[in-house]
Parts: C-alpha cells; sequence; structure tokens
C-alpha cells in the first residue's frame, strides 16, 4: 500500500491534495497547502492561462467556436461549461476565478448555443444545466432559477432524460446522475429548498432501484458501459461515477452492492484500475493515460469509495 500511495502522490496538485485528504488523513493544512497550488502550476494554472479576456474558454459556452457538428471526432472538451468543470472538480479556489470576473464576465459575453440562451441562466438540457448549476454556486451566482427547473423537469420513474425535449418519457442513467450532482453541489452551497432536497432523493431512488447498474424490468446490466471506469468522469456514466455521488452525498444503501462488487473486481493485481479509454474529443491537454493503462485518477476514486463503503 504504500507503494501505491507513494504513485499516487506522485501526481499533479490537483490530484494530490486529494489523495492526502481523503486516502492519508493528512492534516487540513497539508493538503490545503497542495490544493492551492492547483491556481499556480500543473493542470490548473495551464488550464487557467486558457482563458480569454471576455471570461470564456475556447470563444464558446459548450461547445468551442466554430465548432461544427460531424466534422471532428468525439465532442470537444475545451469550451466554458467543461473547463469549469475542470478547475471546480480539480479545487481550484474560486476566488481566482471572481477575481478575474469570470462570473460577470460570462454574464455579459456567453451565450449558449441553443437559442442564444444567457448562459447562467441554463438551457434545456439536463447535463448542461447540472453543471451550470453546480458552476454557478461554486462561483457564487444565483442559479435558483435552474435549481428549480429541475423538479419541474423530473420524469414521473424519478429521473431525468436529456432528451426530453424530443419526447423521452424514460429516465436515463447518466442524465439522471449528472442532474444528482448537478442538485447535490446546489444543496451543499444553499442547503437547497424542500422540493429541491425531494427532487434528489427521489432521484437517487431512480438509480437505487436499479441498482446502480440494472434494468429494472429484468435484473440484467443496463450496459457494458456500467462497468467501464473513463477519466475523466465528463458526462458519461459507470457505477464507479455512480458511487462516487452517493459517497458526497454520504448515502450508503445496500442496494449498491453489487455496484461496490463491479469495482472491485475491476482492480488489478498490483490494486490499481485501469483505465477503459478517454471520451474520445479535442483537449487543451490530456490528463490522463490512454486505455489500458492503470490511471490514477480511476484509482484514487476507486479506493475512495471502497474506504468509504468499508467503514
Amino acid at each position: 500500500m504504500d507503494e501505491l500511495m507513494g504513485w499516487l502522490l506522485d501526481s499533479d496538485p490537483a490530484l494530490r491534495w486529494q489523495v492526502q485528504r481523503d486516502l492519508l488523513d493528512e492534516p487540513a493544512e497539508v493538503w490545503r497547502a497542495t490544493r492551492r497550488r492547483v491556481a499556480v502550476e500543473g493542470f490548473g494554472a495551464r488550464l487557467l492561462a486558457e482563458q480569454g479576456s471576455d471570461g470564456m474558454w475556447a470563444g464558446g459556452a459548450f461547445f468551442p467556436a466554430g465548432f461544427e457538428h460531424g466534422k471532428e471526432e468525439g465532442q470537444p472538451w475545451t469550451a466554458t461549461t467543461w473547463s469549469l468543470n475542470s478547475l471546480r472538480e480539480w479545487g481550484l479556489d474560486p476566488a481566482v476565478l471572481r477575481e478575474r470576473r469570470t462570473p460577470e464576465l460570462l454574464a455579459e459575453n456567453c451565450r449558449w448555443e441553443y437559442d442564444d440562451l444567457p448562459y447562467w441562466g441554463g438551457e434545456v438540457d439536463c447535463c448542461i444545466n447540472a453543471w451550470t448549476l453546480a458552476n454557478g454556486v461554486w462561483l457564487g451566482v444565483d442559479v435558483e432559477g435552474i435549481a428549480e427547473w429541475f423538479v419541474d423537469h423530473q420524469l414521473a420513474d424519478g429521473g431525468w432524460n436529456c432528451e426530453w425535449v424530443e419526447g423521452s418519457t424514460r429516465s436515463s442513467f447518466a442524465s439522471t446522475l449528472n442532474s444528482l450532482k448537478g442538485l447535490l453541489a446546489h444543496e451543499r452551497a444553499t442547503g437547497g429548498t424542500p422540493r429541491t432536497r425531494e427532487a434528489r432523493l427521489r432521484g437517487e431512488e431512480y438509480l437505487l432501484k436499479r441498482h446502480l447498474s440494472r434494468r429494472l424490468s429484468t435484473g440484467e446490466v443496463v450496459g457494458e458501459w456500467a462497468g467501464q471506469f473513463r477519466s475523466p468522469f465528463r458526462w458519461g456514466y459507470s457505477v464507479l461515477n455512480a458511487l462516487d455521488h452517493f459517497r458526497e452525498a454520504g448515502r450508503k444503501d445496500a442496494r449498491a452492492g453489487a455496484a461496490v462488487a463491479m469495482v472491485k473486481g475491476a482492480r488489478q493485481a498490483d490494486g490499481t484500475w485501469l483505465q477503459a479509454g478517454r471520451h474520445p474529443g479535442r483537449v487543451w491537454f490530456e490528463v490522463d493515460v490512454e486505455a489500458g493503462e492503470p490511471s490514477k485518477w480511476l484509482t484514487f476514486h476507486a479506493l475512495r469509495v471502497l474506504r468509504w463503503w468499508e467503514a
């Protein structure tokens, strides 16, 4: 284990501070000092350097300026929403972005590619609204309207589906998980409202009734992707990503036991977890290994989940 921890600590500050806090129980002054490094070195500093004077990254809200669908492989990960997601997940102090007037600049300059809607008002996609909600409360923006939007757009089965605008009435695992993450971020920052708290619990029940990976109708695993762990998580669903949410929410439920077993079963003899593959698409720079290689990020997430589950 000492060798494994040493390998994890030999990382970018964006990961190292989390290993210190969540796996090694280092004193707060230790991991907080490392966390402050995110703004000035490594991944965080590199991504901050790509921010434009208009507050945006790559000149767009969800897609980079000039992006044409079908002209390149995958989804570009360089635009504003994805960049804010990364900085928040890496632990950047939001004061760094507030000092740059990022919330105000995005309000002034950034519009969604969908109907040219204002950035902090959100749009119609559940996942996009979830990230905007999480990034908004992180930066101190009033995004209460988006939080209430999730209550109004929760489907009858308890979850969400980004394709509701196309008429879908059945929830999806990925849309539901991403929606839950946004609602939890809002709740932790503001306390939430009775309506938003109830919506989050109902959404979690949607996943728990399905044991985080199985069809309600047949009990079969919903798809191979449930057990394929990719880093960064991006929008994708996996049982590891879902368990990480339930750990964050502090909700341990026996119905998640099969998902925990899937995570345990993917552990390699050397104690690591392998990268199933990056989500294809344009990036500012790579932050994790290629498919088939031991991933420090996935190993950290898996160890943190198992530590919580077994406590």
